[in-house]
């Protein structure tokens, strides 16, 4: 029996005398865990593909790998083990349908066992203490809007650790997880199991529970009372806005649905200065999520902790990308440590995420000192006085240096790809967007607008717009500080980072506004003018950091690693600088003209860490050796395009796919070649020779072997189409394209020019071998 008929004859039928029924969506299914990280060219690598997830009461309980009848019980041992890890689930099983062998993920006993559990004796293993409120949490399932949307294997488990948390007791809880990766579905995922259960802290049986989900700007809670995929779910009236003009309009705050929505600085803002949030009972709501609450809604000296403070008899749950850090130690000694993480690494190599390049920028002009040729506009000079990035735009302007900066990364980014860049100021995006829109080549107004904190609802409706993907208006964005957390914008191609970034949290959040998947978006770029690439050489960039060093929110602040936030003065949070007017230069005639750059790139591995064109080739040339044993076994394997293809897979899935192979041909400056050249200068140091060249040597060994001359004309228009476009042109899957054009769509002419079917495949397949002849 191969694997299909071991599952089908063997395993499926024993599972269902178990009592777990057929394989089905309920509870026992093959289920794919991850969707492949993203290659580039629309191809992702292998996804992780389970047998089978044994789930009972809704919760995924084992992960059964199985094998052919004739391989040993323990073959798929290995990627169980690494499917139950990932799903976080006990019990890991491998079979070949004769025997079973059970692993316990929690106790590391493992051994074979006689049969398969049933579906309740694997619930009493997994969970030994009962519990009255996961029972009742388990009755009710996840909607998955007819099929719309489903609940990834990473919110399930971050769901249920919740609850889990919620039935034993707890009162303060954290979740970790990369920008992207859908929280906002997580708590509604959470809103919607306590509320069907009638969960409360009163412990009256029908009421339901009243859940404030909590959030520092008005676009995260908006997102979140108008996401179809998620609250949608409620019946209007189950849903509030709790807004200051329906609090004046009404004259008092609304009591009356279960699911509340609103901001910290409403719950702040008040009559007399006195807070909204007073108006409600300490013990009025019974569940807080807390949006973003890395962004100081647990220091001591925030207003954030007064509201929490107020509400504190409710169960809270704070949601953050950010892993424990040296600006947020505070959110974690108040929350506790997180009940689940799932990284930012993770969700680009699960492929939930979509990948990034970095693009390195250095100028003549990335510090100044002035000279008395260079014209002061506006402040006081102060010779002698180096001037820096960190000073840039805030205490000193020079226009053209930003128009350098600017040309320098318009001239890479497509026309009608969406981009945000981040300035030092409100003034510094204004001028950004003036000067992006003086070089656009695309004739709307609307081309770049500003959105920060001076631009009120006319900025929120450019960012609207910006979020709609059906919208190509507006296409850039610039802003300071607003947009970097809580822009849910899928089409973001392009982060330019004009300003630096002196925060952990800060950077990852504005990183992650590039990461949302969107269809025909491989991976995006960050252009860096400012050395923020140097954070990924932090250990704290996408691993666990040591504990950090306690310090007040002062300090924190200080020092650089409290998120500021859009102030009036346009500053920006920067209190020295706010009183001092910036000093303005215009450059001597000429000197602009002089600025020059270097750039280099990076790309993305899969270790979460961008390596340099260097880097990445000594990786591939590590991975080499698994693939082919020498250079005569690469050419036998390229030459075919059935086991070319297996290599390039093979590949892929180890994190050089089509789009990293072809960033190659660049580096080592071979545009112009075959991806077997860079194979083959990588693993052999051979020179590369372009694909003309390649074409040219190769007819010889098919003017020798063909004698038919309409396969030899068909054959140099295949040739013809190799050198324009590259190596795909020889894949099998192209055979009857090209045969197509080549014969105007009348396959019958082909036919009878070059033979039946078999005989045209093995001409298309056989004089590949002369294109990758060993030279003499």
């Amino acid at each position: 029996m191969n694997e299909a008929e071991t599952r089908a004859e063997l395993i499926d039928p024993a599972l269902h005398d178990a009592g777990w029924g057929v394989v089905d969506a309920s509870r026992v299914r093959r289920e794919h865990i991850t969707l492949g990280r993203l290659q580039g060219a629309g191809q992702r690598a292998k996804p992780e593909i389970a047998d089978y997830v044994l789930v009972h009461r809704g919760q995924r309980l084992a992960v059964i790998e199985a094998k052919k009848r004739a391989a040993g019980v323990t073959e798929g041992l290995g990627q169980a083990k690494r499917y139950a890890a990932k799903l976080q689930v006990r019990f890991a099983y491998s079979t070949n349908g004769d025997g079973i062998y059970r692993v316990d993920m929690l106790t590391g006993a493992e051994g074979p066992v006689d049969a398969w559990p049933t579906p309740e004796a694997l619930w009493d293993a997994t969970f030994a203490q009962a519990n009255v409120w996961r029972d009742r949490f388990a009755t009710v399932p996840f909607p998955d809007k007819s099929g719309q949307w489903q609940i990834r294997y990473y919110q399930d488990i971050a769901v249920n650790r919740a609850l889990e948390a919620i039935a034993t007791g707890r009162d303060r809880m954290l979740l970790t997880l990369a920008t992207g990766t859908g929280k906002t579905s997580i708590a509604f995922q959470l809103a919607w199991k306590l509320f069907q259960t009638r969960w409360n802290l009163s412990g009256e049986p029908t009421r339901r529970p009243r859940i404030l989900f909590l959030a520092d700007r008005n676009t995260l809670a908006n997102q979140a009372f108008s996401d179809f995929a998620a609250f949608a779910a409620f019946a209007d009236d189950a849903l509030v806005r709790i807004s200051p003009a329906d609090i004046r309009q009404r004259g008092t705050v609304p009591t009356n649905g279960s699911v509340f929505f609103t901001i910290f600085q409403t719950f702040m803002s008040g009559p007399g200065g006195a807070p909204y949030f007073g108006e409600y009972p300490p013990d009025f709501f019974d569940f807080i999520v807390i949006d973003e609450c890395h962004r100081g809604g647990a220091n001591d000296e925030s207003n954030w902790r007064d509201i929490l403070e107020h509400f504190a008899p409710a169960v809270q749950l704070g949601l953050t990308a950010t892993p424990k850090r040296r600006g947020n130690v505070d959110t974690y000694a108040y929350f506790g440590e997180p009940l689940y993480t799932y990284s930012l690494k993770e969700g680009i190599n699960d492929g939930f995420l979509t990948p990034f390049k970095v693009r390195q920028f250095a100028t003549t002009m990335d510090d100044y000192t002035w000279t008395p040729d260079d014209a002061v506009v506006a402040g006081e000079v102060v010779p002698g006085k180096r001037y820096t990035e960190t000073e840039f735009n805030r205490l000193i302007i020079i226009p053209e240096r930003e128009a350098y900066r600017v040309g320098l990364f318009m001239a890479e980014i497509g026309p009608q790809e969406k981009t945000l860049v981040f300035c030092a100021t409100q003034e510094h995006a204004a001028l950004v967007r003036d000067l992006i829109n003086q070089r656009k080549t695309v004739a709307h107004p609307d081309y770049c607008v500003r959105v920060t904190a001076n631009d009120g609802a006319i900025g929120d409706e450019h960012l609207k717009n910006f979020q709609n993907n059906d919208n190509v208006i507006p296409t850039v964005l610039t802003t300071s500080q607003k947009l970097s957390t809580g822009v849910d914008a899928r089409g973001v191609r392009h982060i330019v980072l004009m300003r630096p970034v002196g925060s952990m949290i800060e950077f990852k959040q504005i990183i992650g506004r590039g990461t949302r998947l969107l269809d025909g978006k491989d991976y995006f770029t960050i252009f860096d003018f400012v050395k923020a690439y140097e954070h990924f050489e932090d250990p704290e960039w996408d691993g666990e950091p040591a504990e950090p060093v306690l310090t007040g929110p002062r300090a924190a602040r200080v020092e650089g690693d409290g998120p500021s936030i859009d102030g009036p003065s346009g500053v920006d949070g920067d209190e020295g600088a706010a009183c001092l007017p910036p000093l303005k230069i215009q450059l001597a005639d000429g000197k602009a003209r002089k600025i020059q750059s270097m750039s280099s790139t990076s790309y993305l591995g899969a270790d979460g860490k961008p390596m340099s064109g260097k880097q990445f080739i000594e990786s591939l040339f590590g991975a080499l050796p698994e693939f082919f044993a020498d250079e005569d076994q690469l050419r036998a394997i390229w030459s075919d395009p059935s086991t070319r293809k297996a290599l390039l897979a093979g590949l892929a899935d180890k994190g050089f796919g089509r789009t990293q192979l072809v960033e190659m041909q660049k580096i080592i400056e071979a545009e112009d070649s075959d991806l077997f050249d860079v194979l083959a200068y990588v693993a052999y140091a051979r020179a590369p020779i372009t694909r003309g060249e390649r074409a040219v040597l190769a007819k010889a060994g098919i003017n020798t072997s063909y004698r038919n001359n309409k396969q030899l004309a068909f054959l140099e228009f295949v040739l013809g189409h190799y050198v324009e476009e590259g190596v795909d042109e020889l894949d099998l899957d192209k055979l009857s394209p090209l045969l197509r054009l080549q014969y105007s769509g009348a396959i019958a002419d082909a036919a009878a020019d070059l033979g039946t079917a078999e005989q045209i495949r093995g001409v298309f397949v056989g004089f590949q071998k002369y294109l990758y002849t060993a030279p003499a």
